[in-house]
């Protein structure tokens, strides 16, 4: 399995240190044998993105695509960059969350990991249920569908 399935909740200790769902840690070594992450708060939503480090280097080619000194090439680059860090698993399956990132995620002592496929994303407990109920009545609103896919 490499794609990164469910919802599940863990508990963050006082040291930032969170246990990585152990499908997610399956996940990850499915896709290169290494459990590496790439750390970064979303530009989109107060929750940090968790990205496979062979996953987040995909990034590269499209942001390589942007003019090179170009307001948006320079934009996207901080966006995916400045703020981002690289870190592994321990062996227990824990992984230890930037102060900056618990921050902007406004994390306390749970937290929740929602699976998204190719990432995942760390969110604080009732601002994932809110962004999944609003992100599937937009779905439904929106009656999004996937191409060459029947409903």
């Amino acid at each position: 399995m490499s794609q990164f399935l469910g919802t599940h909740q863990n508990r963050l200790d006082a040291k930032g240190r969170v246990s990585v769902p152990a499908s997610f840690r399956a996940a990850l070594k499915a896709l290169d044998g290494t459990a590496v992450l790439v750390l970064r708060p979303s530009h989109n939503h107060a929750c940090i993105e968790a990205w496979p480090e062979p996953v987040f280097q995909t990034l590269e080619k499209p942001l390589a695509e942007l003019p090179e000194f170009s307001d948006d090439h320079i934009d996207m680059a901080a966006t995916l960059y400045a703020d981002a860090c690289r870190l592994e698993a321990d062996r227990d399956g824990r992984i230890m969350l930037p102060s900056e990132l618990i921050g902007h995620a406004g994390l306390a002592d749970a937290v929740v990991f929602m699976g998204l496929g190719r990432m995942f994303q760390i969110w604080e407990p009732a601002a994932a249920n809110a962004f999944r109920d609003a992100a599937r009545e937009r779905a439904r609103v929106r009656k999004a569908a996937l191409a060459g896919v029947a409903a």
